[in-house]
């Protein structure tokens, strides 16, 4: 009997230790990030999660997995697996939290801890503005619907057609919501779904979408950690608090999300009308700028326009700021000590404009001037991608018609998956070119000066 009550001891102390080991190797995670001086993000390469901007990296998600970085005093490391691959890549421990705008819902919460949500959003139909036929769930019966697959949108059709809805689903493997938005505004596909906030933020690269009536009810994003590393997650939690609340949170919100619902459309009659009455303040020293550097004036009169229609104070969601929407690092490496001085901005982002051409050696004009301008919108990097792929493709990496096919490109993971400065909004470089040369074409057709 006492042998008995001695091995019974034995084995309770033995659970006890099992209990504290194991609950030290809970602790382990964090210690281990700590200790390390690193904590490792696994999120998308989109538009609203993380991509590169002018060489600087940036996203919604991106800004705020940096910030909790901060919060905890370590270094930040970006990961982006598929969109299929992201719990995995989480629980095989190759990241430590998912930041992806990820919908809490019940499958995925079997399979992860998600933090307190951290922004409510609404599955929305997504459909080209002359689509008339679509105007409530209903009309969707006997309709092909492009999502992609293991997405909530996915779950959600899946759903409905269980409650009859009858709807066709048609799935595509690793294929962005902003990618299946471009086809809907190109009217290469008829209806795709999207959260209202990818939806709202697309909206001004696709005008040619209408975000239809949403398909569920509100939903939360939310952050996602292993099963059980409870301690990592309260670290979240206090982080998403205190952010809320000191207003970093809708500081970082508004530089991605402020005023989506308007789309910038160039006004020619407004153009015309600011060459009257602000170009003049300007064109002295823009004269004396372009004359320094090597460029017709008119060329950096409407690139100028482009950037700020010639204000000073202008200030991009992207953080870019003057009159030349010049970047702090830019604006430090070109010793501009204020942005907002026109001429300040003027002379050192022409200076700029100026090194980023004579980087293009190996084009010959115009197409390395074009070349010089879409970089200095996208950062060079972006141009070198797809320069590279280009080549791949047996087009000229030189000549500006080759990139203006193969940049949009950088917007699909079968092309930017295999880059060095990956996902572009590759579209935008392509228009600011053309808005330019339309400003351009004006300009020399006025004869002013």
């Amino acid at each position: 009997m006492v042998k008995f009550r001695g091995v019974k001891r034995g084995l309770i102390l033995l659970l006890a230790l099992t209990a504290v080991m194991t609950s030290c190797g809970k602790r382990d995670v964090l210690e281990k990030i700590r200790k390390s001086g690193q904590i490792t993000v696994l999120t998308r390469n989109n538009a609203h999660c993380y991509y590169t901007y002018r060489d600087k990296p940036m996203g919604f998600e991106y800004d705020l997995a940096k910030a909790f970085s901060e919060y905890l005093g370590v270094k930040l490391k970006v990961l982006t697996p598929t969109w299929g691959g992201l719990i995995d890549a989480l629980n095989s421990g190759k990241g430590d939290f998912i930041a992806a705008s990820l919908s809490i819902t019940p499958s995925r919460e079997r399979r992860v801890d998600f933090s307190v949500p951290y922004l409510s959003i609404q599955q929305r139909v997504i459909l080209h503005t002359r689509n008339k036929g679509i105007k409530k769930l209903e009309d969707l019966r006997g309709k092909t619907v492009h999502v992609r697959r293991g997405t909530s949108y996915e779950e959600r059709l899946n759903e409905l057609n269980r409650e009859g809805a009858q709807i066709n689903v048609r799935l595509y493997d690793d294929t962005p919501t902003e990618e299946l938005i471009e086809m809907v505004a190109k009217r290469e596909i008829e209806v795709t779904i999207a959260d209202s906030n990818i939806a709202m933020l697309n909206r001004r690269y696709y005008p040619d979408i209408t975000i239809a009536f949403p398909i569920e009810e509100p939903q939360s994003l939310g952050w996602a950690v292993k099963k059980g590393e409870k301690r990592l997650l309260k670290k979240i939690n206090e982080f998403f608090g205190k952010i809320k609340s000191d207003g970093t949170f809708q500081k970082i919100y508004q530089k991605y999300y402020a005023y989506v619902e308007i789309f910038d459309y160039v006004d020619l009659k407004k153009y015309h009308r600011r060459l009257d009455t602000r170009l003049p303040k300007y064109r002295k020293i823009i004269q004396k700028a372009s004359e320094k550097y090597g460029f017709d004036w008119r060329l950096i009169a409407s690139m100028i326009y482009q950037e700020s229609h010639f204000d000073p104070e202008a200030r991009s969601y992207t953080g870019v700021e003057g009159i030349m929407q010049l970047t702090r690092e830019t604006a430090n490496e070109m010793g501009i000590e204020d942005r907002r001085d026109p001429v300040q901005s003027i002379m050192g982002g022409v200076g700029y404009l100026r090194r980023v051409y004579d980087l293009f050696e190996e084009a010959s004009d115009p197409d390395r001037l074009l070349i010089a301008l879409a970089s200095y919108n996208v950062g060079r990097g972006h141009i070198l991608d797809a320069q590279k792929i280009a080549k791949e493709m047996n087009l000229n990496p030189n000549s500006w018609a080759a990139l203006e096919q193969v940049l949009p490109l950088l917007r699909n993971p079968k092309y930017y998956k295999k880059t060095r400065y990956g996902y572009c909004r590759g579209t935008e470089p392509v228009r600011y070119v053309e808005r330019i040369l339309t400003y351009y074409d004006i300009l020399k057709r006025e004869a002013l000066g």
